[in-house]
């Protein structure tokens, strides 16, 4: 019987002390960590969509040139709109990316303390 007793004992410390353990790696949220995680991101993600953007453009242009050939007498097609909505939608991932890029630099800077 008391090694049954020793048992229930000895687990209840396991349990514990997994316990103790468990609280003590918990993490603190850490706000320089995030933003440094969000301007990353965001920087990728719009160099991503610059890129893509990029493309599509091109490929409206492309076949804008397409229509144009193929029926001379339309002067506006729906190309030309896509491929200037791409286009603006090209500049505006790009500006964002160098924004996020100029922050992100000016923040190690900062902490670098030069």
């Amino acid at each position: 019987m008391t090694n049954h007793k020793q048992g229930v004992y000895q687990s209840q410390l396991d349990h514990k002390s997994k316990m103790i353990a468990r609280r003590r790696t918990k993490r603190r949220f850490n706000p320089r960590i995030f933003i440094d995680r969000t301007i990353e991101t965001t920087a990728i993600v719009s160099l991503l969509l610059t890129g893509f953007s990029g493309l599509v453009a091109m490929g409206c242009w492309g076949l804008e040139i397409i229509d144009i050939n193929a029926n001379p007498n339309i002067i506006i097609s729906g190309w030309q709109q896509q491929k200037s909505i791409c286009l603006g939608a090209m500049l505006v991932s790009f500006s964002a990316f160098l924004g996020t890029s100029l922050i992100g630099a000016s923040f190690s800077i900062q902490r670098d303390k030069f």
